[in-house]
């Protein structure tokens, strides 16, 4: 029975992260989307590996991998963020075209 309950959170983080970046105007509010994206990935590999593999913890190390990236992604998403937004003044995505100065 928990283990549908964890699914479900964590499709519902899904979901709402999905819902964020699809309708997202802001680059920092699509950058916390995918964040949620990456948080409900790692909560069912977790789960996964403790309802199926007790021992080996392959969920659980490869979860690790996925904070470390997102982690990654993060910082560099946001250095990006912060020097578009000293360039052009705004974090809106559709007034982000690099292309047209």
């Amino acid at each position: 029975m928990m283990l549908e309950h964890i699914l479900v959170l964590s499709a519902y983080l899904f979901s709402i992260g999905i819902y964020g970046l699809i309708t997202s105007r802001n680059m920092v509010r699509a950058l916390m989307c995918l964040e949620l994206i990456f948080n409900s990935v790692n909560i069912n590999f977790v789960t996964f590996s403790g309802f199926f593999d007790n021992r080996q913890l392959r969920g659980d190390i490869f979860s690790v991998f996925v904070f470390a990236i997102a982690a990654a992604e993060a910082a560099i998403g946001l250095a990006i963020v912060s020097s578009i937004y000293r360039n052009r003044k705004s974090t809106r995505i559709n007034q982000s075209n690099l292309l047209n100065k």
